[in-house]
């Protein structure tokens, strides 16, 4: 399987954004061995406009309510990539190929307002060993999942900042949304134990068991999840199609059971300058904007996807449209984006509804200036509209927006 820390995200964005190089240092130890130290540091900043209004869209709503007032609100904060240190060390015994990862991400900044939080998040986001050889490679241990794993790759807001998160001010701490619940569900790097083809060919096939995770009442998960990615290259260009099952239970030796599932997939089109992204999902149960975790999972009330007791499970589904263009011999690459993710109501919603099926679209346009200063650094131009509705318009509420411009570095080592 292809190696995926976040900082090789960004190297590889194969959206036409302008390559960074990795300067990275590399020791060669006796026993054969080699270690490797490479990262990133990234800062943005970022002001927010919401819309005033004091609506609540639920289920699945991300761009909240700001009150009659909707001040904005300036910030100094990490953008959707996180701020890496990955250690690797490599070697070969006999015709085993073996390795280990880590990779720490701390942040820049703590939540809004806060002088003296003393320290920023560190998240220890990878831990894994790789085992290979001419039959392919496993993987065991934390890492980003394959379920709609080339949708966030392929995301130009991997760069810049995207939507900055549940608030519209942006008040919470971490990285940026980007357009995780814009236009896909975020994989989240999770425990796992994954096959893959032999790399270096143009398609290649990784199937994995993860550990499954709690699902509305459904908690009782006796079986792993299976998430599986198929990619095939051609030339600069590439498709890829993902899929997702977890079955879980209620506990305690009460009847019911939920299967969660879903597909993904999407091309990328590269010539002459210009990249062309088209991807999307559809899923039951996955949620809309972190998979299986928090908004819009499951259930027939609330306002953050939980369960009434039904356990009914909510369809949800996204897309991306995206275009780049790098002039030749430039250093600057020019970048647009639209994409939406919908979260539906539950059948038991519905019936409660008299039938009347509605959904919540969460929607973001990003544009965004690439410029490559120097081998190692970015320069970062954003500007971002989101917003949040329900569909059909409930009488008295209009849609969250807000307008976030960013401007940041990026410096990879």
């Amino acid at each position: 399987m292809k190696r995926i820390a976040p900082l090789c995200m960004a190297l590889a964005l194969a959206a036409g954004v302008a390559s960074t190089a990795q300067a990275q240092l590399t020791m060669q130890m006796t026993n054969g061995w080699s270690f490797t130290f490479s990262g990133n540091v990234n800062a943005f900043f970022t002001y927010e406009k919401p819309s005033s209004n004091t609506n609540t869209i639920t289920p699945g709503g991300i761009v909240g309510p700001q009150g009659a007032s909707a001040d904005g609100a300036s910030r100094i904060r990490t953008g959707l990539l996180p701020a890496f240190a990955v250690f690797d060390a490599k070697g070969k015994e006999g015709n085993t190929d073996l390795g280990v990862h880590f990779g720490f991400a701390p942040q820049v900044n703590c939540a809004a307002g806060v002088h003296d939080c003393f320290g920023a998040q560190i998240d220890m986001r990878q831990v894994y060993l790789t085992v290979g050889g001419t039959w392919g490679q496993i993987l065991a241990g934390r890492e980003l999942g394959l379920y709609g794993r080339e949708n966030i790759l392929t995301d130009q807001t991997l760069f810049g900042i995207g939507a900055t998160g549940g608030s519209a001010t942006g008040t919470g701490a971490g990285t940026t949304l980007g357009r995780i619940g814009f236009g896909y569900i975020y994989p989240n790097f999770v425990a796992q134990m994954t096959y893959s083809t032999p790399a270096g060919r143009p398609g290649q096939l990784s199937i994995g068991l993860f550990e499954a995770a709690a699902n509305g009442v459904y908690t009782k998960t006796e079986t792993p999840r299976v998430e599986t990615e198929l990619t095939y290259n051609i030339g600069k260009s590439m498709v890829w199609l993902g899929g997702l099952v977890q079955n879980t239970k209620i506990p305690g030796g009460a009847s019911g059971s939920a299967t969660a599932w879903g597909g993904s997939g999407g091309v990328r089109l590269s010539s002459a300058g210009f990249g062309l992204v088209g991807s999307g999902y559809y899923g039951k149960g996955l949620g809309t904007t972190l998979l299986f975790d928090g908004t819009g999972v499951t259930g027939t009330g609330g306002t953050d996807g939980g369960t009434d007791g039904s356990g009914s499970l909510r369809r949800s589904y996204g897309f991306i449209g995206q275009i780049t263009y790098s002039p030749p011999s430039s250093k600057v690459t020019i970048a647009g984006s639209y994409g939406s993710s919908y979260l539906k109501t539950s059948s038991d919603e519905e019936a409660a509804a008299g039938g009347t099926s509605s959904h919540t679209e969460n929607t973001l346009i990003s544009g965004g200036l690439y410029y490559q200063a120097t081998k190692s650094l970015k320069v970062v131009a954003e500007g971002n509209y989101a917003w949040t509705k329900a569909s059909p318009t409930v009488a008295g509420v209009v849609k969250n927006k807000t307008f976030a411009p960013a401007l940041g570095f990026m410096l990879f080592f």
